[in-house]
């Protein structure tokens, strides 16, 4: 077998799978990302495994054909459909290109202690429904969170450059795009994440995936039982070190002619730069080794079955004239769960907060949550009305684009009715009360006309609210021009979502396009 082009052929999937993930998240003009995830991301392990669980839907058994992959030929997954698997490659090339080394990679030992604990919490994550920790360690979400808000802004700002440059000129082919920046904790933590994963590939190749990485992890034990591995043939070896010279998971002992199946990623790097054809892709058993006993088997099967049945920190007050001594501060008892999610606590069960509903959003209303949801929602997305913006009565993106089922799609009707919370007026706030002044913003924005004015004093109106009707899309929470936590008019979040009443036909409307200052 010619392994340079089977490594060959490994990288260009590698870049494929890479690309059309990473598209996902930069498709700023929502041109395609709605109609080509779920088969983009089929094979994602974590999202295929959460939705699995969550849906029990024959068409996302993905984790299954991967551990079937795996089973047969070990740690493809990692290699080539993992994007942060893949992105440590490009950091890791980048650092060969930087070295002088003869031999860049040294055999290593292995972290056992730590890898198990970590799938073991992964584990009791899932059986018990705390996603938080699925959250911090899979792969995939790390990846999109880190696309989506550390390039995604960067993207956006460099198209909304461009296209105020090609106004100018009368050229109209690309067009502004709203840029909301996550909160600075997320921002921050994110950053970190990527730094720490940056700095272990670039000195260490695969060191995150084989003892952090819960999926590496997992799949390492269905590795070491496939039927097709790496394998030496000993009286052809020289021992002259290429193969650990290029192995980045840093399994390869030349010593003792063997191979850690568990950490091997499967890159195809040592097969091919061995020249003297002493490390084959084969299914014989290697010269002076036992086979793999039983009990080994039924462990790593074991665990397999295991694992598969199972607002910011300080909330600032934008500077202002205004005196609010005398305001009250709006105290909401839940958050806003995104339309699809059915309650909060099923929303946070499944959500790993990847962050491909946030970059779908199209008025970004959707962000990442610090404390809205307490620990167990960190970083999954919530509806932030003031710094986002509010939700689209003519849109379901995030149902549709959602890879673990923790948004699930609804058609556009049942989106319109479904009531995520209800608006509750604080007359005390109101500009009508305080200043007396006409304002109407909420009003003028609500799509089912649940909030509508009425007379209060003398020529003046004031808002009133219908909370049957009131379906929480925060038309009204977002142009209120007081600023939070002092706004006139908020949504309280159901904790389970319900069915508002259908309002009258007359008085529905389509939600306004939103504006820079839309009171």
């Amino acid at each position: 077998m010619n392994y340079k082009h089977l490594k060959k052929t490994r990288v260009i999937f590698s870049l494929l799978f890479f690309i059309l993930t990473i598209s996902l998240f930069l498709d700023i003009y929502e041109n395609y990302a709605n109609e080509t995830v779920h088969e983009t991301l089929f094979l994602q392990f974590m999202p295929s495994l959460m939705k699995f669980i969550s849906t029990l839907a024959i068409g996302s058994v993905g984790f299954i054909i991967v551990i079937a992959l795996t089973a047969f030929m070990g740690r493809l997954y990692c290699s080539a459909i993992c994007p942060l698997g893949i992105l440590q490659d490009v950091f890791a090339w980048i650092a060969k290109k930087r070295s002088s080394r003869k031999f860049f990679y040294k055999k290593k030992k292995a972290y056992p202690i730590l890898r198990y604990t970590l799938l073991g919490l992964t584990v009791l994550g899932i059986l018990l429904s705390f996603s938080t920790i699925v959250t911090l360690l899979d792969p995939y979400s790390n990846f999109g969170r880190i696309i989506t808000y550390l390039v995604r802004p960067v993207v956006v700002a460099a198209n909304n450059g461009l296209s105020m440059l090609l106004h100018k000129v009368d050229v109209y082919t690309l067009s502004p795009v709203k840029l909301v920046s996550a909160p600075w904790f997320i921002l921050l933590f994110t950053a970190a994440v990527l730094m720490t994963i940056a700095y272990m590939s670039y000195k260490r190749g695969r060191l995150f995936c084989n003892t952090i990485c819960p999926v590496g992890t997992f799949l390492g034990l269905f590795s070491k039982i496939s039927f097709l591995k790496i394998q030496f043939d000993e009286s052809n070896c020289t021992k002259c070190g290429k193969c650990i010279g290029e192995c980045k998971s840093e399994c390869i002992d030349i010593k003792n002619f063997s191979v850690d199946y568990s950490r091997c990623v499967d890159c195809f790097n040592c097969v091919a730069v061995c020249n003297d054809s002493a490390l084959k892709l084969t299914s014989k058993k290697p010269q002076g080794q036992p086979e793999s006993n039983d009990t080994g088997r039924r462990s790593a099967i074991a665990t397999g079955v295991a694992l598969l049945v199972g607002q910011k920190i300080l909330a600032e007050t934008k500077p202002g004239a205004k005196d609010t001594s005398k305001l009250l501060v709006n105290e909401k008892e839940h958050p806003v769960a995104p339309p699809g999610a059915i309650s909060i606590k099923r929303f946070n069960e499944i959500c790993t907060a990847c962050g491909l509903c946030i970059a779908a959003c199209p008025t970004q209303v959707l962000q990442p949550a610090v404390s809205q949801y307490g620990l167990k929602g960190f970083m999954q997305p919530h509806m932030d009305y003031v710094d986002g913006g509010y939700c689209n009565f003519d849109c379901r993106g995030c149902g549709q684009v959602c890879p673990t089922g923790a948004i699930l799609p609804i058609e556009i009707e049942e989106k319109q009715l479904t009531q995520l919370g209800k608006a509750v007026f604080v007359k005390e706030n109101c500009v009508v009360y305080t200043d007396g002044t006409d304002c109407g913003a909420c009003s003028e924005h609500c799509p089912t006309k649940a909030v509508n004015m009425v007379p209060y004093e003398g020529n003046l109106l004031i808002p009133e609210v219908n909370q049957d009707i009131c379906i929480g899309c925060g038309a009204c929470e977002h142009p209120c021009p007081l600023d939070a936590p002092f706004k006139a008019i908020y949504v309280e979040g159901n904790a389970v979502h319900q069915a508002a009443e259908k309002p009258q036909e007359e008085e529905q409307t389509t939600a306004p396009v939103e504006e820079d200052f839309p009171f």
